[in-house]
């Protein structure tokens, strides 16, 4: 079998040194849509080095890259890429993130579950500074005719919508060069920038990133709810359910309680077409 669970789980962590500053969190945030009116005092502290907080989701690209699929190269991982997709993220913050920091980052292979005709892998990265545990990153990577291992079928994680109505509903356009953006901060793939490539891959044209759709939602969460302090964030975790194309509009619709917001993410010009899923924000 491509995928040997038992050597996989008892790898040793790959272990890398990454660092960041003030620039490359400001270029993420711009890659979220920050910046929007620019001399809004409520989007300066996303884009204003004198005034700077980062969000928690920026452990997903610290270091110059995407912390999605780290760990892929590890023993007893074997798979098609071609095959490969990401189904889902939670990111675990210790502390709040620093603007200009250094860290140690160590990734392997947390779980692999059986879904039957799928595999799910369960990457995690954790990253340190000479304070202490910063953050804990899980990607949730699906890999399609892998399953059938006779391992365990896994947790679900999935969440009952709410009946009532929401407690906020926001909208947030996508600008047509949002993932052009985005990309710099690590994630190259040319699906999300190449109109040739996308169409080799079914679409019609560049998807935005997963990842991108994710960070727009916590800072919508955050500005709508938590009074645009990223501090109170501790934990924050989705799963990807659709695509979604620049030049549309993410509708998201938000009902919080008991230290918790929990989020449904659409694209409101296609029907409200699912995007984000069992999208779950946790804070103080």
């Amino acid at each position: 079998m491509p995928i040997d669970a038992s050597a996989a789980l008892a790898a040793e962590p790959r272990r890398a040194e990454i660092g960041w500053d003030h620039k490359d969190v400001q270029l993420y945030h711009l890659g979220l849509g920050a910046g929007t009116p620019a001399t809004d005092p409520d989007e300066l502290r996303y884009t204003l080095e004198s005034r700077l907080q980062v969000l928690p989701c920026f452990a997903t690209v610290a270091g110059a890259g995407t912390a999605a699929f780290a760990g892929m190269g590890a023993p007893g991982i074997d798979v098609d890429l071609a095959a490969v997709l990401h189904g889902g993220q939670t990111v675990r913050v210790h502390r709040p993130i620093p603007v200009t920091g250094r860290a140690v980052q160590t990734s392997k292979v947390a779980a692999v579950y059986d879904k039957g005709k799928a595999a799910v892998i369960v990457l995690r990265t954790e990253a340190s500074d000479d304070d202490g545990p910063l953050w804990t990153n899980d990607a949730e990577i699906f890999v399609r005719g892998e399953g059938g291992f006779g391992g365990e079928r896994g947790p679900s994680d999935r969440l009952t919508v709410p009946e009532r109505a929401p407690d906020r509903t926001v909208e947030r356009r996508i600008r047509e060069d949002q993932a052009l953006l985005y990309r710099l901060s690590g994630d190259w793939n040319p699906l999300h920038a190449d109109p040739a490539f996308a169409k080799l891959a079914g679409f019609d044209r560049p998807i935005l990133h997963g990842l991108c759709t994710y960070g727009m939602t916590l800072k919508a969460v955050t500005d709508t709810l938590l009074e645009g302090d990223v501090s109170r964030i501790t934990a924050y975790r989705t799963r990807f359910a659709g695509v979604v194309f620049p030049g549309e509009t993410l509708r998201i619709r938000m009902w919080t309680g008991g230290g918790r917001v929990q989020v449904t993410v659409t694209a409101a010009e296609r029907d409200d077409a699912p995007v984000l899923a069992d999208t779950l924000v946790e804070h103080s």
